[in-house]
């Protein structure tokens, strides 16, 4: 199986732990990160320990000859650092089975989760409406108040809408629109999206999930403003379109500045919502 059948690139929630999955157009079905689902079986916080619990394991399966752990795939997704790596990954079916062989509490748990998840893509092929209204309810039970929702949900349409017009333009996927994004987030926030990251002291967490309401404000702003200068330019192709991303992402920079000397406080800061709702609520 080829990745470039696996267009739709998502991560699932259970329980709070994001886990990496694909979507297979061609078989119509998801395919998981077996080391994440490992993870949340032994309810290891450490990824490092949970990726030796699942060599081990599946050492000692093809020893066994346990021949579920061959229908495991290696297939690229994103790690920690934003970049790809060939994962073992496994469909539910499989996962089904490699579940019996880890003893958890939570084994029934994430089997009916797997289950669900898989009858959600289905449904939201046929209504797009349905993933949007998933991830609202996500955030609202990770916590989230209404109005970080809405921010975030604006932020991903027009984030949507910038790759549509690489996507469009001739930039290539996965490396060039980690580039690009990465140019406009240093412009506008005289950071990497890796030292945001370090900032917030996260690790595998998806950064926009822990940005505060401005911080979503000002990223949502940097890429519109790119997008219209692309599309005003014309601008096609990788090269061309880092342009657009430096000029976009000052635009905000300008802005963030100058409410900073207006209010006296920093927009880019160090709070995430790993913190207890007391600390949040500060954020306000």
């Amino acid at each position: 199986m080829k990745s470039k059948k696996l267009k739709n690139k998502q991560l699932a929630i259970f329980e709070g732990q994001k886990i990496r999955r694909l979507w297979d157009e061609k078989k119509e079905k998801w395919y998981f990160s077996v080391v994440d689902i490992i993870q949340v079986l032994t309810d290891q916080t450490d990824f490092k320990l949970a990726r030796n619990y699942w060599k081990v394991l599946k050492n000692r399966h093809k020893k066994e000859g346990f021949h579920l752990v061959t229908k495991c795939n290696q297939l690229k997704m994103p790690a920690s650092d934003g970049k790809l790596y060939l994962t073992d990954s496994a469909d539910a079916e499989t996962l089904f089975r490699l579940i019996q062989s880890v003893p958890s509490p939570k084994a029934e748990p994430i089997k009916l989760w797997l289950a669900r998840v898989g009858y959600e893509r289905i449904q939201e092929t046929a209504d797009p409406e349905k993933s949007i209204d998933r991830g609202r309810k996500n955030w609202q039970r990770m916590g989230r108040s209404q109005k970080w929702i809405q921010q975030r949900m604006m932020g991903q349409e027009i984030r949507n809408k910038l790759t549509d017009y690489w996507k469009d333009n001739e930039v290539k996927e996965k490396d060039e629109y980690a580039i690009l994004t990465n140019i406009i987030h240093q412009e506008w926030s005289d950071l990497s999206v890796k030292e945001h990251k370090k900032l917030k002291n996260l690790k595998t967490q998806n950064l926009r999930d822990h940005m505060t309401d401005a911080e979503l404000v000002f990223t949502a702003l940097a890429e519109l403003s790119t997008r219209e200068i692309a599309e005003t330019e014309k601008a096609k192709g990788f090269e061309e379109n880092k342009i657009p991303a430096q000029k976009g992402g000052r635009i905000a920079k300008n802005a963030r500045l100058e409410l900073e000397t207006k209010t006296g406080k920093k927009v880019v800061n160090g709070h995430n919502f790993l913190q207890t709702p007391e600390a949040i609520k500060k954020l306000k």
